[in-house]
């Protein structure tokens, strides 16, 4: 039995702001999580690939407010600077 992967620890590092964002964040963060968790059956961000992220900003959310795109965007910016990736999107 494994233990679930816990989203707050891995963005510790890099969460920054007001007490709100950093929820916000996390909580984004674990959307996305369960997300791609759900289409690619990998629970963790470090089998992730640029692919996954991409596609949650693309497909999941295009029904979305410009707004929840942008917060979006900004948590996946967080993702990439966390997993040390250099990885750009366009939003």
């Amino acid at each position: 039995m494994s233990k679930p992967f816990d989203m707050e620890l891995f963005l510790a590092g890099v969460l920054t702001g007001s007490h709100a964002t950093r929820r916000r964040h996390v909580r984004q963060a674990k959307i996305i999580q369960a997300a791609i968790a759900e289409r690619w059956q990998r629970d963790a961000p470090w089998g992730w690939q640029r692919k996954h992220l991409a596609w949650f900003l693309e497909h999941r959310l295009e029904r979305c407010s410009a707004a929840t795109r942008y917060y979006y965007s900004l948590t996946v910016q967080l993702l990439s600077l966390r997993l040390q990736k250099t990885w750009k999107f366009n939003i």
